[in-house]
């Protein structure tokens, strides 16, 4: 019965993030609405499975990335609240990774929308 409660309170810790995310970055809101937008589009349109396959996982890339840059830059503030090089550039390293996906899959949605 513990490892079911521990699972339970596991899931809610994960909500807890995703909540922490979407109420303190404004990107992950942008992201949100961006998401939002393309799913109304794709009904509107009405895609074919394979084109909501490529859409979703270059949507759970996005905001996944988005949340991964978060934790890093939480960390990086808490561990060197002064600035430091290394710390900058992991952050910048991080906020790339998200402005990667953002790019490319820019590039798919106009591909399933254009193509």
């Amino acid at each position: 019965m513990s490892f079911i409660r521990s699972r339970i309170r596991s899931f809610g810790y994960a909500f807890k993030g995703i909540g922490t995310l979407f109420r303190t970055q404004v990107h992950a809101r942008i992201h949100a609405v961006a998401i939002a937008a393309i799913a109304v589009q794709g009904l509107w349109v009405g895609l074919e499975a394979w084109e909501w396959c490529a859409l979703v996982g270059c949507m759970a890339l996005v905001i996944s990335l988005e949340a991964v840059n978060t934790a890093v830059e939480l960390l990086a503030d808490k561990i060197s609240p002064a600035h430091d090089e290394l710390v900058g550039k992991a952050k910048d390293v991080a906020a790339g990774a998200v402005l990667l996906a953002v790019v490319l899959s820019g590039v798919v949605w106009a591909l399933v929308f254009w193509g």
